[in-house]
């Protein structure tokens, strides 16, 4: 699943847009971020792991990665 399938299930579950992710992941890490950035990123594949992880940290979700079981 890529970064934004996945940004976009967080979102669904929280009932927020990107529009509002925006300002509240400016606050939580001091820089600036807009709807249309974030959008620019997930189009262009360019969202970096740390900036995923600001995303998913501001919404109150943890990142787990984990090895496929694979018989």
């Amino acid at each position: 699943m890529s970064a934004k399938e996945q940004l976009k299930i967080m979102l669904l579950k929280e009932n927020l847009t990107i529009k509002e992710l925006a300002p509240m992941l400016a606050e939580k890490t001091n820089r600036h971020y807009t709807a249309q950035s974030i959008s620019s990123k997930l189009l262009r594949k360019t969202l970096r792991y740390d900036e995923f992880e600001d995303i998913a940290n501001c919404l109150d979700y943890e990142i787990i990665v984990r090895k496929k079981n694979n018989f």
